[in-house]
């Protein structure tokens, strides 16, 4: 497990998720890893809390960086990269193309609803991302590209000759912090 002091940190600003909140999606994460077959390990949740608690989406080199930081045991790179790709394929952290390959925590774990089309807002400013729906969530409120939508760019792209590979949206925006800074 990460160490408080870097939980209680986010880059110089206090983290968006209280340990409270950080404790009922780590039961949900284990619960999912159960059903699948597999285990949360020590080093697994350490790399998922580092996602959970960053606002800005992280390289498996700076996931790995924060990690040696906050534990006595090290982890390598490598082992860091295998543990993302066993946590994307459980669909509990995303990998975001549009920012040379980062990584977030996925938002909606707990909702227990499969997840149709991922959808980012991503502050050019600062890097601060936000899943903004899973598409199947009973409490969303927020704004989300229908499935019908996906479908008929799929289907556009076909007609172009050529086959849509990922539906995941990454959209570019200016965060409301970074838009009062420079009013």
């Amino acid at each position: 497990m990460i160490s408080d002091s870097l939980l209680n940190s986010n880059g110089g600003k206090p983290s968006h998720m209280n340990k409270q909140q950080l404790n009922r999606v780590i039961d949900s994460v284990k619960e999912i890893c159960a059903r699948s077959g597999w285990r949360l390990t020590e080093k697994r949740r350490g790399v998922l809390e580092l996602l959970l608690v960053s606002e800005v989406p992280l390289s498996a080199y700076e996931i790995t960086d924060a990690y040696n930081q906050g534990t006595e045991k090290t982890i390598a790179a490598m082992t860091v990269y295998r543990i993302l790709g066993f946590l994307e394929a459980e669909n509990l952290v995303h990998k975001l193309g549009s920012t040379n390959n980062k990584y977030v925590a996925c938002s909606h774990i707990t909702c227990g609803y499969k997840h149709e089309i991922p959808q980012f807002l991503i502050c050019g400013e600062c890097q601060t991302t936000k899943e903004i729906a899973c598409g199947g969530c009973p409490d969303e409120q927020e704004i989300s590209i229908s499935k019908s939508v996906i479908d008929e760019l799929s289907k556009l792209v076909s007609q172009a000759g050529y086959t849509l590979m990922n539906s995941q949206l990454e959209l570019r925006v200016l965060c409301h912090n970074c838009a009062t800074s420079k009013a």
